[in-house]
């Protein structure tokens, strides 16, 4: 493979004028450019961006540790991460964690090597003590609401969408409510369930552990939720499902099982996805490919600080 050497030789000058060449110097004769990307184009010569890059001291790589990159959520974010790594001149690097800790940990020491500029977290695996072990190896920004002193944190404050969504069914006369969500454990999940019982509390009505539906991620998720809320005994009058996809399935399924909705159980989702416009479903539209954007300036800034993002409902015809 021919070097920057052997395209001097071939054009007839020094190495320094090849490399002004390659880096666009303006004090580089017309005849001699020309020569240069002549002997360029016959040697079949390249320039080696990652030794560019090694030589500046970075990669103008962006990792982004994503539980599952097919999940509305997610891709939402993902766009706008996309878009903005774009606008800054970044590629990004995905590692998919499915929330196990070991594949959180390769894109942790993907930054320790070097071999990304930064790194995104879109959802935690591990805890705050072993993302904090790597913040010295370069900047790393967490998407979730936390009031973490060093790592920034960029997201929607899902404790007030959830409370906001408690109290909006509960003026809409509904005091028997349920919820559908991702995981149970997580910082957001937790702090969705805490704005959850605080909510009951204040209307003095019972925690039904059996009204709770975990693992809620796709729309056949949704379909089997429709299928376990018609083998309740006692069944909610209400359901916040925190994915619209979700909702979507949960929909379909019961009113082809004769439960009308809002009649029978009105459904509020998140996210205002297509598919809740499509089904008519009320929502609480999160501004997630703004969030994704802002990852993107706060992970490539000198000095990233946290940010907190607004969210707004969205009224149709399931509640």
């Amino acid at each position: 493979m021919a070097n920057i050497r052997d395209v001097a030789k071939q054009a007839g000058v020094s190495v320094t004028t090849v490399s002004r060449v390659l880096n666009d110097h303006p004090y580089v004769t017309e005849e001699k450019r020309l020569a240069v990307e002549k002997a360029m184009e016959e040697l079949g010569y390249y320039q080696n961006i990652n030794a560019i890059h090694l030589s500046k001291g970075e990669t103008r790589l962006i990792g982004v540790a994503v539980p599952f990159i097919n999940h509305s959520y997610f891709s939402t974010l993902l766009n706008g991460i996309a878009d903005q790594a774009l606008v800054r001149d970044y590629n990004l690097v995905f590692y998919q964690t499915n929330y196990q800790e070991q594949e959180e940990r390769k894109a942790l020491e993907a930054l320790k090597r070097k071999q990304v500029d930064g790194l995104l977290i879109l959802s935690r695996a591990s805890g705050w003590e072993a993302v904090d072990e790597y913040q010295e190896f370069g900047p790393i920004v967490v998407c979730e609401s936390s009031n973490h002193t060093r790592i920034p944190c960029v997201s929607v404050d899902h404790y007030e969408a959830f409370r906001f969504g408690m109290r909006y069914m509960i003026q809409k006369g509904h005091r028997h409510i349920g919820y559908c969500i991702g995981r149970m454990n997580g910082t957001n999940s937790n702090l969705r369930e805490m704005a959850y019982c605080e909510e009951l509390e204040f209307i003095e009505e019972p925690y039904r552990k059996d009204w709770v539906f975990n693992n809620c991620l796709t729309i056949e998720d949704g379909k089997r939720v429709a299928n376990e809320y018609m083998s309740l005994e006692e069944r909610p009058s209400a359901l916040l499902i925190t994915s619209d996809q979700v909702a979507a399935g949960f929909r379909m399924e019961a009113e082809k099982q004769g439960i009308r909705v809002p009649a029978d159980v009105a459904i509020l989702g998140f996210d205002n996805h297509p598919i809740a416009e499509a089904l008519d479903l009320t929502t609480i539209e999160l501004p997630l490919h703004e969030v994704g954007m802002s990852l993107v300036e706060k992970v490539s800034s000198k000095n990233p600080t946290s940010a907190i993002y607004p969210f707004e409902l969205v009224e149709r015809g399931s509640v």
